[in-house]
């Protein structure tokens, strides 16, 4: 009787802590509210990470230069929306960083001027003429690197952080040209404070390449792999939800304070699905390419680096 009334009084301790048995990570995230980096953000709030077992630590950085270096440091598990040129570039370095999924196939940023301005689009802008991007290292920067190429610019590049601050260097004449990610910058547009002078996929070549990745520390992946297969499968699952459920828009909506309508716009008219498809890199041979033509490489990586970077976890 005693041994039955002690085994009893041990499993009935043990059941809280089995319930709270949630494996933590550390998820750096470049650019809070756009609607491509809030997985993380309404899967956590919907509890799809937590059925997975899963409890996610989110800090938010300022750009994909500043989620990689927090990935590098060990600082964070897992980065979201880290620059592809600038992955290739530490990676080649040696850093404990690798690619664990496709973050964005194309992109939806776009680049604005002041609707006072002379410029009527990114070709117009001129040798005295000042672009912004958010980090060095990251999309952004790779992206008015292709604009620069592509076009033939002779602009100064200046990196701004992220939307907002970038919005007030443009507003009050500190820069010419602001780059956005929906829905920061839509009232703007409508209330023509502003207006559209580039897109990100006015650059051929980004329409079919994944310029952003989901990354992690090497370390992480190679003492946690379950733990990194189970991030995937709830991310997976997250984006499905974010695509078919209203739920999901409200969530948004709540998250970056926009109306309903607006969050509905920003998914189906920036963001198809196909866009954040985790499971493969595209245009890796063009996206080497370019980050020895931007000097983030020397030469391209060999078959075998390839294979050690993309440690991207099947769909189970």
């Amino acid at each position: 009787m005693l041994r039955r009334t002690i085994l009893a009084a041990l499993l009935a301790s043990a059941l809280p802590l089995a319930a709270s048995a949630q494996e933590a990570i550390k998820i750096a995230i470049g650019q809070r509210g756009n609607w491509d980096t809030s997985v993380p953000e309404l899967g956590k709030q919907a509890g799809i990470f937590k059925k997975h077992g899963l409890e996610l630590d989110l800090l938010y950085t300022q750009g994909g230069g500043e989620t990689q270096q927090a990935v590098i440091a060990g600082s964070a598990d897992i980065g979201v929306a880290a620059g592809t040129l600038g992955v290739l570039g530490a990676f080649s370095k040696g850093a404990p960083v690798r690619i664990v999924g496709a973050q964005a196939t194309g992109a939806s940023d776009f680049w604005y001027a002041r609707a006072d301005s002379k410029l009527q689009s990114i070709r117009d802008a001129g040798p005295d003429t000042t672009i912004a991007y958010s980090t060095n290292g990251s999309s952004t920067h790779s992206i008015v690197l292709g604009f620069v190429d592509a076009f033939g610019l002779k602009s100064k590049l200046v990196p701004t952080g992220g939307p907002p601050g970038t919005f007030t260097a443009v507003m009050s004449g500190q820069v010419d040209v602001g780059w956005s990610s929906p829905p920061f910058g839509l009232e703007a547009i409508d209330g023509n404070k502003i207006r559209i002078i580039a897109r990100a996929n006015d650059v051929p070549a980004i329409r079919d390449q994944s310029i952003r990745t989901l990354i992690a520390n090497l370390r992480f992946i190679e003492s946690r792999k379950p733990v990194l297969d189970k991030f995937m499968a709830a991310y997976r699952e997250t984006l499905d939800w974010m695509y078919t459920s209203d739920d999901a828009i409200k969530a948004y909506a709540e998250f970056t304070k926009q109306t309903p309508e607006i969050a509905k716009r920003v998914r189906d008219e920036f963001f198809p699905k196909s866009l954040m498809l985790p499971d493969q890199m595209f245009g890796m041979d063009a996206l080497m390419a370019d980050a020895v033509k931007f000097k983030s490489l020397n030469q391209p990586l060999s078959a075998g680096q390839l294979k050690d970077l993309l440690r991207i976890p099947p769909r189970s």
